[in-house]
């Protein structure tokens, strides 16, 4: 059930904190703990720890936390209740399996830190309260970690805690615990809502809205409720009231000439304000709801073009892969979402909504949660309703075999039905999914694993309105490549891209270095350059992550431009290739439709500073140049070219693909462009192209043009297309020259910034 009132009725506590080997011990040492907040945090700042927890490699300060308890404890007088007051405890998020106790009562125990505590202690109450909240060690399923063993699977393979905390190729072992949402006391009426469920169905044409409102509530039978709904602009076309019987009710209303709620780039993310009042017989109001509506319709079906290979029956089919909003087709273009603080009690709404902003002005309007991570703040979605972005929710699954016990299938439901519960009201939901790489040969899991068929009979229940896949990738969509150059395999990124044929491309990367001053915040002076192994480059990722020279794979960097001198050229050279290779890959997903219908790269931000990675945000929340860049292989509407290759030479054949791409719902006029080779200071017209007139949401693929790779200079040179009268749709590459005695280049600042063509660095 939901729980209705508002945050700011929240009376906030005093908390402390302290740790203990055995459950029942007495700890005698208490620090200040912070609420929202985690365990870890709150020990090194009332003790000697080396700070900030984020340098070098102090956060293996905190390894030996993981198998101790800890009880964090408040204190607070009784208030004074007025007749038919109720004082709750609520909390939206314990972290991780807990038991509570009010003046040495237990009152309550919970395994999972997606479902919200909410209890009546009324009765427990005495003139001064004492309550604590103790948890549980974390779950390591029998197999307790060993440094340099890698054992993250085993561990979260029994549990609903986000895998990615017991250590991923991007995210160290740091399991985090504590009070980690909105937590504290309110007093509320005996005569009370429990639960509200307001639902719609759309007619065929999508403009009328029938609407139904279920609600529960204690004590609320024969008393009244005034339903107000106000449209987007703030016009009320809903005012009603009506009796509530055997407290339970439920109303119907027809609205007509409604707004859709559309998502970024297709139209207006148009949302109804709802309010209901529970007013008593002299019409005092005792108690308020309110929540945000938008009417749409979402569906996954089949991509256009999408042929059988035999006209046999047979068990498996490519997975619809299309989004279908209110009866029009999108091309969905993102990325992966995970949490944006490793210490997941840190988010603040001003967080979610600088970092979904940012994602909006990226043309972006899907973002994966990923199921290795948590279930975002219920803020995370109010903000993706009010931006139009898409978000396809993971369930807590990824890269396991999960297990058929029973025990763990409780929990699971416990935690999904309070997910579903929470997130189907929101605009913003596309896709419902079961979880990360859940069909892969590391994981093992089917179809028929017990966890999975749970996860779609609870979303059948209780949202069958929203698309439901067991995992991501199924048959026909990619998950991968995830470097530039693939040396077993010789080939680079617009090689092995261009020869994909996927509906779908819902993970993707290219790596690139931080940003330097992101880099001069965690890396010690003496580690700085050259990045060296067992130094903080390697626990921040940079090698050794995933492969032997992931992420910043100095190997490929050498093998382009030479010997690598200084931090500044490290960081230049590794987010060129980032920059260049997220927008190949963007564009030629888009040049790939109407087969493929999806684009979203790995992954969009971090939870701590990496020293390279595949983000296009740097933690906390800097914007890295290859987020410029997908922003504009993203516009709905650009020239692009296939290019076959990043590397040429002199005297080679050198031929590129012409496309114009078009995402949007709008007709294009007849265009002229022109194709320019631009090298050291001069520039080469290869071939000018009329592009003819096209319809809604349809690529026009044009000549190829070529040439003859000129003699250089310099190593780096442009292929630039230019379309008259319309500069927003221009586009330019950055490719490698390998000539023998070609000069090394750099990129200017405007490049990084994704301002302008390609300019040389004066330097």
């Amino acid at each position: 059930m939901h729980t209705i009132f508002a945050e700011s009725q929240l009376q906030q506590l005093d908390w402390q904190i302290a740790y203990h080997k055995e459950e029942a011990a007495s700890p005698q040492k208490w620090v200040n703990a912070q609420v929202p907040g985690a365990v870890q945090l709150d020990v090194m700042s009332g003790e000697e720890y080396a700070q900030p927890w984020w340098y070098g490699d102090n956060f293996r300060q905190f390894d030996w936390m993981e198998s101790w308890y800890f009880t964090y404890k408040t204190r607070f007088k009784k208030p004074v209740l007025k007749r038919g007051e109720r004082l709750f405890f609520f909390s939206k998020g314990i972290d991780y399996q807990f038991k509570m106790y009010l003046n040495s009562q237990k009152i309550w125990e919970q395994e999972g830190m997606f479902t919200y505590v909410d209890l009546d202690i009324t009765d427990y109450l005495e003139r001064e309260n004492e309550l604590k909240i103790v948890l549980m060690p974390i779950p390591t399923i029998g197999v307790p970690y060993e440094k340099g063993k890698e054992t993250y699977r085993q561990n979260a393979r029994e549990s609903v805690k986000p895998a990615v905390s017991y250590g991923w190729d991007w995210h160290p072992r740091l399991v985090t615990r504590g009070i980690w949402d909105e937590t504290g006391l309110i007093v509320r009426n005996q005569s009370r809502f429990c639960d509200v469920k307001l639902d719609y169905s759309l007619n065929e044409a999508l403009t009328d809205a029938d609407i139904s409102l279920g609600i529960e509530g204690n004590e609320i039978a024969g008393k009244k409720i005034r339903w107000i709904l106000t449209d987007p602009e703030g016009k009320i076309v809903v005012d009603k009231q009506f009796l509530v019987n055997d407290d339970k009710s439920i109303s119907y209303h027809s609205l007509p000439e409604i707004k859709l709620w559309w998502p970024n780039g297709y139209g207006l993310p148009s949302l109804y304000s709802s309010k209901l009042l529970l007013l008593d017989q002299n019409n005092r109001v005792l108690e308020q709801h309110a929540e945000r509506i938008g009417f749409r319709k979402v569906r996954l079906i089949m991509n256009e073009k999408l042929q059988e290979e035999s006209d046999f029956p047979k068990t498996r089919s490519v997975a619809p892969m299309s989004l279908e909003i209110n009866n029009r087709r999108i091309f969905a273009k993102g990325s992966n979402w995970v949490h944006p603080e490793l210490f997941v009690g840190l988010i603040t709404s001003e967080l979610y909504r600088k970092q979904l902003i940012l994602a909006q002005k990226a043309n972006f309007n899907l973002l994966r949660v990923w199921g290795g991570g948590i279930t975002n703040k219920e803020v995370f979605y109010d903000i993706c309703d009010e931006l139009g972005i898409m978000v396809w929710q993971e369930f807590p699954l990824a890269c396991n075999n999960y297990t058929d016990d029973e025990k763990y299938l409780k929990v699971l439901e416990q935690e999904a039905r309070s997910i579903i519960d929470r997130i189907k009201k929101h605009a913003c939901l596309a896709i419902w999914s079961g979880g990360n790489e859940l069909f892969n040969s590391w994981s093992g899991m089917t179809d028929q694993s017990l966890a999975l068929r749970l996860l779609n009979s609870l979303c059948y229940e209780l949202d069958r309105h929203a698309p439901f896949i067991y995992t991501s990738p199924l048959y026909g969509i990619g998950h991968g490549h995830y470097i530039f150059y693939d040396r077993e395999r010789d080939e680079d990124v617009f090689q092995w891209m261009a020869r994909a044929k996927n509906t779908a491309y819902t993970e993707f990367a290219v790596p690139g270095a931080a940003n330097i001053e992101v880099l001069k915040s965690f890396i010690p002076k003496e580690e700085f350059f050259p990045p060296k192994p067992n130094t903080a480059w390697e626990s921040h990722h940079a090698m050794g992550a995933w492969q032997a020279d992931s992420w910043l794979d100095m190997p490929t960097l050498e093998n382009y431009f030479g010997k690598i001198k200084s931090i500044e050229e490290l960081v230049a050279y590794s987010q060129l290739l980032q920059c260049e290779g997220l927008k190949f890959i963007y564009e030629e997903a888009r040049r790939q439709k109407p087969f493929c219908s999806m684009a979203l790269s790995w992954c969009y931000q971090e939870p701590w500073p990496t020293a390279a990675n595949n983000s296009l945000i740097n933690w906390p929340n800097e914007v890295k140049p290859a987020y410029h860049h997908v922003t504009k292989a993203c516009r709905p509407i650009l020239a692009s070219a296939r290019i076959p290759k990043f590397e040429w030479s002199a005297g080679e054949h050198f031929s590129c693909d012409l496309f114009m791409l078009n995402d949007a719902y709008r007709s294009l006029e007849k265009s002229s462009m022109e194709v320019v080779l631009q090298y050291d200071d001069k520039e080469m017209l290869l071939m000018r192209w009329d592009c003819p007139a096209s319809d809604d949401f349809r690529n026009v693929e044009g000549p190829t043009a070529t040439a003859v790779i000129p003699e250089m200079e310099r190593d780096l040179f442009t292929l630039s297309i230019r379309v008259a009268g319309k500069p927003e749709y221009n586009s330019s590459y950055l490719l490698y020259y390998s000539g023998n005695n070609s000069k090394r280049a750099l990129p200017s600042e405007a490049y990084y910034k994704g301002e302008t063509e390609f300019t040389y660095n004066n330097n």
